[in-house]
C-alpha cells in the first residue's frame, strides 16, 4: 500500500474509500490518471457508466466486486478489469476487510477535478447516501465535470437537463465556488 500524502489522498464518508493520485492528469500530460483506492467493507458505488473514459481496475490486496456490463468479476491480487468508454459498471466491497486496488483513467480528462470536488461534498455532508450532491446546482456541477451518468435515464435527457441547469449554476457563480471550497484549498 502506498504512504498516504494528505495533498495527493482524499477520502470519502459516503462510498467508504480513500483515494491517493498516484500518477496526475498533469504528470501524464492527460494520457491518464492513476489512484490507488483503499475500500471499506461496504463501500463501493452505484451503477454508472462514463462517456468519454475508461476504468482498469486491478487489485493489490483483498478482494473487489465489479460488476460491468452485466457481468460480476471478483478480483483478488493481480487481478484486473477493464470498464469501457459507456460501460455499465460499479465497483464494491462486500467482505469483511479492505481491499486495496489501482484504477486507471484513460484519458485523463477532468477526473481529478470531479473527485476532488466529489469527496468534499460528501466529507461537508452535501451528498445523498447514494454519493449525488443533494443541492440540484452542485449536481449540475458534477455530472458535467464527472462526464458520469446513470443507467436507467435516456443519455440524452441527461445531457440536456444537466447541460442546462449546469450553465445556470455557472451563472450563480456555484461552480467557482465550488472550485474555490474544494481544488484551491
Amino acid at each position: 500500500m502506498m504512504e498516504y500524502d494528505d495533498r495527493r489522498t482524499i477520502e470519502n464518508p459516503m462510498i467508504g474509500d480513500r483515494v491517493t493520485f498516484v500518477k496526475t492528469a498533469v504528470e501524464t500530460g492527460g494520457e491518464y490518471e492513476l489512484v490507488q483506492v483503499v475500500l471499506q467493507p461496504g463501500g463501493g458505488t452505484p451503477l454508472h457508466y462514463h462517456t468519454t473514459y475508461s476504468e482498469q481496475f486491478e487489485v493489490e490486496e483483498g478482494e473487489l466486486h465489479i460488476d460491468c456490463d452485466g457481468r460480476t468479476h471478483v478480483l483478488r491480487p493481480g487481478d484486473r478489469v477493464n470498464a469501457p468508454v459507456r460501460s455499465i459498471h460499479r465497483f464494491y466491497n462486500p467482505g469483511t476487510q479492505p481491499v486495496v486496488f489501482l484504477t486507471t483513467i484513460k484519458p485523463a480528462r477532468h477526473f481529478e477535478t470531479f473527485l476532488r470536488m466529489s469527496y468534499g461534498l460528501a466529507r461537508d455532508g452535501k451528498v445523498r447516501q447514494s454519493g449525488l450532491p443533494k443541492s440540484l446546482w452542485h449536481a449540475a456541477v458534477f455530472f458535467h465535470w464527472g462526464e458520469t451518468y446513470m443507467p436507467n435515464v435516456p443519455l440524452t435527457a441527461q445531457k440536456v437537463i444537466f447541460g442546462v441547469l449546469y450553465r445556470i449554476a455557472r451563472m450563480l457563480n456555484v461552480e467557482k465556488q465550488l472550485i474555490r471550497a474544494y481544488l484551491n484549498g
